[in-house]
């Protein structure tokens, strides 16, 4: 396994991180537990959840990932073995009634209330990465196409939160903080004020990437770089759209999308012209396309660490075994030659 520094600091995590959003709807607690125990043993030190999981996210579910990885630190210990991360959910007008009576916000109030409830039921006293899961502003995100402004009433100004996270970072629950689906503008604004006012600076944006949706690359990209505060990238299969299951509107049971009462990202046009050419372009190369497409993900140098998942034990032992594929230029080349047919049919 290779680590990698998170942003600026001393930590270093391994170059894969094991999602954990499908436990507690698509896996059980001891699927769950199978998981941590397998991704532990292949050198995979980076956990990424978030108090909104299981996905899709329902009130009967909200917080059962996190109390599985919690059950698994009161059976296994080994806390002091993992950089775990989560996250806290931003304004969501008209959505999640069920979290802190549906006036989450990233405000003080509500970011220490959610660390303590993440807390309990992670079983441990600190998170290793604190993530805004989404910004309380309006912007483009989950798939939408152009930032067309909105109604940015309640939604709570970035030095307020930062203040209230410098809060939670000395007050020791928090270590580090990260953002999530943020835009250029967000992410050089937190971190502008954090070395303007003296606050904690970001270290890691988690947002989308994969094949079917290389936006992070427009603007994103030099951020991470040029600010040390690298990519998590997230679907990082466009939630398993890679794999060519969905193809021709296909929706097997017991998947993600057969679950999930909101509409895929991925199932969008173009995007069943661009599963097939990159499925071809494994073919033509002897590569499996789903640790091809990680791969992809894993070697660009504005990634810290690439988010997999997987609802059984087959594809985790897979996808882990993509740190161990390189992909020579001239795949690299035909990938190119795909996307420049087909950009970013998936934002």
């Amino acid at each position: 396994m290779e680590y990698r520094p998170l942003g600026r600091t001393d930590v270093r995590v391994s170059a894969i991180c094991l999602g954990t959003m499908t436990w507690g709807r698509q896996n059980t607690e001891a699927e769950g537990h199978a998981q941590m125990d397998y991704a532990l043993e292949r050198g995979v030190n980076f956990w990424d959840t978030a108090e909104m999981y299981a996905i899709p996210p329902i009130e009967e579910s909200y917080g059962s990932t996190e109390r599985i990885i919690g059950s698994w630190f009161a059976s296994r210990g080994g806390r002091d073995k993992v950089v775990l991360a989560t996250k806290a959910i931003g304004r969501s007008p008209g959505g999640f009634a069920w979290v802190r009576e549906g006036k989450a916000r990233l405000d003080r109030e509500n970011l220490v209330r959610a660390v303590e409830d993440s807390l309990t039921r992670l079983r441990t006293d600190y998170i290793d990465l604190y993530q805004l899961h989404w910004p309380d502003r309006t912007t483009a995100r989950f798939g939408a196409r152009g930032w067309k402004g909105g109604d940015d009433e309640g939604a709570t100004p970035i030095e307020e939160t930062l203040r209230a996270l410098d809060e939670l970072v000395r007050s020791g629950k928090i270590r580090h903080v990260g953002l999530s689906n943020e835009t250029p503008w967000g992410t050089m604004a937190f971190l502008r004020l954090a070395d303007e006012l003296g606050l904690p600076r970001v270290v890691s944006v988690q947002n989308a990437y994969n094949l079917l949706n290389r936006t992070y690359e427009d603007g994103l990209a030099e951020v991470s770089i040029r600010e040390q505060c690298g990519l998590l990238a997230y679907s990082p299969l466009a939630a398993a759209t890679l794999t060519g299951k969905y193809l021709d509107g296909r929706i097997p049971p017991g998947t993600r999308r057969a679950l999930d009462h909101r509409k895929s990202r991925y199932d969008k046009v173009n995007a069943d012209a661009a599963v097939r050419a990159y499925l071809d372009v494994a073919k033509r190369h002897g590569l499996d396309p789903a640790q091809m497409a990680l791969a992809f993900v894993t070697r660009q140098p504005f990634v810290t660490s690439n988010i997999i998942g997987a609802t059984s034990m087959e594809h985790l032992k897979t996808n882990i075994d993509s740190i161990g594929i390189t992909l020579d230029e001239e795949v690299l080349k035909d990938i190119g030659e795909v996307n420049a047919r087909f950009p970013n049919p998936c934002p």
